[in-house]
């Protein structure tokens, strides 16, 4: 493998994982990363069994491509941690995209509009991807007390499993609500702001 075959590897595998996060569908994913942790799996022993038989020999480029092969494999096997990372840097970039939104849905300018739910609003938009799976945002008004609770999907499961969200909430009924949930499970859910939550689950 040559160092411009490896960079390639480096940038598909980027690639890859970012369509994995923003785009690709719930029931694909797992299959999508199965196969990509076992390749890499594969392709991180190849590289260890040459950097053994070839030890006498090293190079400091044999030994930069186990290391990354075996960083790759170590980065998508885990996940969990990988997307956090992303998530993090998400929300970085597009915070004043979502607080655009926001305003917009209390301006009344965004409301719910798909036949199939009575709170999810498809936005007028496919770029950037603000919430996965699709561009589409929770819309919640309390008439009550003039609350406003925006929910965009980190995460979008479907059927029982749980998603992951960033939540925007004026609504001191579900604000209350989501400072239990960060008291109950603070390594899922947290606070990001003044009145901005990463929740998980319902």
């Amino acid at each position: 493998m040559t160092k411009k075959r490896l960079i390639w590897t480096v940038v598909v595998w980027v690639v890859l994982t970012l369509v994995n996060y923003y785009y690709t569908n719930f029931f694909i994913l797992a299959f999508a990363w199965l196969g990509l942790t076992l390749t890499l799996f594969i392709l991180t022993i190849i590289q260890l069994v040459k950097t053994i038989k070839e030890r006498n020999t090293l190079t400091q480029f044999s030994i930069a491509k186990l290391l990354i092969f075996a960083l790759l494999f170590i980065l998508t096997l885990y996940r969990h941690k990988t997307n956090l990372a992303i998530e993090k840097v998400d929300w970085f970039i597009l915070e004043n995209k979502r607080n655009e939104i926001v305003e917009q849905v209390k301006n009344k300018e965004l409301n719910p509009n798909v036949s199939w739910n009575g709170w999810v609003c498809e936005l007028p938009f496919e770029f950037p991807v603000v919430s996965n799976g699709g561009n589409d945002i929770g819309i919640s008004r309390n008439e009550e007390n003039n609350g406003t609770t925006v929910t965009f999907w980190v995460f979008r499961n479907f059927f029982d499993s749980p998603s992951t969200h960033f939540v925007y909430s004026d609504d001191p009924e579900e604000i209350k609500r989501l400072n239990k949930k960060v008291t109950e499970r603070p390594d899922d859910n947290w606070k990001i702001k003044e009145n901005w939550y990463r929740k998980y689950g319902d």
